[in-house]
């Protein structure tokens, strides 16, 4: 195993990969933040909403919070 190709394969696709890092945590966040201070859901509760959340931790259960548990204003 070269290590040096994996670090140059790394610093290759950094670039790339980063973006996608920062969006999936900002959305974790905010679903997160918003499940804790609004009391009501469309579907489901704030503990099934954490748990959706937090097991699909990248980018499908934030979006699926957003889009069918967050209740309109």
């Amino acid at each position: 195993m070269n290590t040096t190709m994996d670090m140059t394969q790394l610093t290759e696709i950094l670039p790339f990969l980063l973006p996608l890092v920062i969006a999936e945590l900002a959305l974790l966040v905010y679903a997160i933040v918003h499940i804790l201070t609004h009391p009501t859901y469309k579907r489901g509760s704030r503990w099934l909403w954490m748990i959706v959340v937090i097991a699909g931790m990248e980018f499908i259960g934030p979006l699926a919070y957003i889009i069918f548990g967050k209740e309109e204003q």
